[in-house]
């Protein structure tokens, strides 16, 4: 067999294969501890829009000034939007704090 004729099918083959692939995407939506309800629902639909693309969700909750006195108000609301989502997403990391930033990571369920 000609060794320029595998070299090309093997590239073809891998460009196929790339072709079918979707990279997943971490999208992030921003709260604070003191969210309103309607902005937490608009905030939840956006989130399960996201996941229902096929992209993962990081919900992050960004602290200022005082407000970190007050971390249960903060975790509360992270299990709100687990609750939320519950049914569409799995828990991918749990709520944990960076700096004055709480975190968590939901993924589509499979």
């Amino acid at each position: 067999m000609n060794y320029g004729k595998y070299k090309f099918e093997q590239a073809k083959k891998e460009k196929e294969s790339r072709k079918n692939q979707k990279a997943v995407e971490i999208k992030e939506i921003r709260v604070t501890p003191n969210i309103g309800d309607h902005d937490f629902e608009f905030k939840s639909r956006n989130a399960r829009s996201f996941l229902e693309s096929g992209n993962k969700v990081r919900i992050t909750l960004r602290f200022r000034g005082r407000e970190l006195n007050n971390m249960k108000a903060g975790e509360d609301i992270l299990n709100r939007f687990i609750e939320d989502l519950s049914d569409i997403s799995t828990v991918e990391k749990k709520p944990f704090l960076e700096g004055k930033t709480l975190f968590i990571i939901l993924a589509k369920k499979v």
